[in-house]
């Protein structure tokens, strides 16, 4: 069964506002079982509301609108749909009564615009919005369902889950749908493709693969749409464990895409520490670390030994070794680990240190260099890399790498 999704706003489509309502519509629709079609982002614009509403209703059994139901007079989805569904506008008691409510609850006096907001088609269902003063449009046409929803973030998220999601349920059979993700690192696109081709291409029909690929990271959906849950999960496991045993090692979650969150799980539950040493990443991993709730319980720290005179000083990296070999090498970065793990005095600790660009690079240590070091308790490991040219991708790659590379240390 689909569903399309249609966002109306200038601000959106010039960049002023990020367009996080599609977003959340997407997931929260999806979970109980439409198809999402099609986003669109449109102008505030009767001629390019009506196309995109006839282009919806061709393809699609249900179409969400938000946006365009202010009372300024910009602000013309209401007319439009109005005009649309050849409805005569009035004035809704009830809703005028709640904006009343809400207007002068805040010791304000109601205005014209306040009052507008009160006329609705008088074709459509209301839908009470029990945070803002714009109320919801649900319209109904040869079986299939319009409903026009306030931008507004939080009033059109408490819109959807109170009110618009029991009514679809109601009306419609809708299908299981389940989209299980397996998160892997350490292995690229191609080559992660090419390693479980038989895999993949032995999948029961009822289970669709999808590669979405992200800085240092290849995430693998698999889809499955039926009736029966319980057997639709089943099916899907089974494949997950027949994945595992290809791949077991760049497997890092099933359930949770965030490493610095698996990881950080893991020395939580084992009373571990960590601290961390980074010179390329600026305290990139140390932001990825501590955006986790509970990371003090074993987090202690980082130095961001962006100078050279730093790694001397408080890592104690022997300047003999930055002379012959350079920042970015083997001798450096593992003793900026060594040097950490001592200072902060740690379990584990991560070293990092590299070309992050656009500049600086060489032919013998092209931008997107970088060496990566873990200290653990019985040891040292290290590895280099070359990512790429672009700086903040290689931050993030080489942020989650040297977090990957923690991981296998377990």
């Amino acid at each position: 069964m689909n569903l399309d999704i249609i966002s109306i706003g200038d601000e959106l489509l010039i960049g002023q506002t990020l367009n996080t309502n599609a977003f959340w519509m997407s997931k929260a629709l999806n979970q109980i079982g439409f198809t999402i079609r099609q986003q669109t982002t449109i102008a505030d614009t009767e001629d390019v509301i009506l196309s995109a509403l006839e282009n919806s209703l061709q393809h699609s059994d249900v179409v969400l609108v938000t946006g365009g139901l202010g009372p300024t007079n910009d602000d013309l989805t209401m007319p439009t749909l109005n005009k649309y569904f050849g409805g005569s506008l009035k004035r809704d008691q009830k809703v005028f009564d709640h904006i009343k409510q809400l207007v002068t609850g805040k010791g304000f006096e109601m205005n014209e615009n306040n009052q507008k907001q009160a006329i609705v088609p008088d074709n459509c269902t209301v839908i009470h919005n029990a945070n803002g003063t714009a109320p919801g449009l649900w319209f109904e046409k040869d079986g299939k369902v319009i409903v026009a929803m306030p931008g507004v973030p939080y009033e059109m998220k408490a819109m959807v889950s109170d009110e618009i999601i029991p009514r679809l349920k109601k009306q419609f059979v809708l299908p299981e749908i389940i989209n299980q993700m397996v998160y892997t690192q350490g292995m690229p696109e191609s080559m992660l493709a090419e390693k479980i081709a038989d895999w993949e291409n032995n999948l029961p029909e009822t289970i669709k693969l999808a590669y979405l690929p992200s800085p240092g990271r290849v995430k693998l959906r698999l889809s499955s749409t039926g009736t029966d849950r319980l057997l639709m999960q089943n099916y899907i496991d089974a494949e997950i464990v027949k994945l595992e045993a290809l791949i077991p090692t760049y497997i890092y979650s099933t359930d949770n895409e965030d490493m610095a969150a698996v990881v950080g799980t893991y020395l939580n539950e084992n009373k571990l520490t960590l601290a961390t040493a980074e010179s390329c990443t600026g305290g990139y991993i140390a932001h990825l670390i501590t955006r986790i709730a509970g990371s003090s319980n074993y987090y202690k720290g980082s130095v961001i030994a962006y100078a050279n005179e730093i790694k001397i000083n408080e890592l104690n990296v022997l300047q003999a070794d930055l002379d012959a070999f350079g920042a970015v090498s083997r001798a450096v970065v593992e003793q900026m680990a060594l040097g950490v793990k001592q200072k902060m005095n740690t379990d584990y600790a991560i070293a990092i240190s590299g070309i992050a660009g656009p500049t600086g690079g060489s032919e013998e240590k092209p931008v997107g260099t970088v060496w990566i070091a873990v200290a653990t308790p019985d040891g040292i490991s290290s590895k280099k890399y070359v990512f790429g040219k672009l700086r903040e991708v290689n931050i993030q790659r080489a942020s989650i790498t040297a977090l990957g590379m923690l991981r296998k240390e377990f």
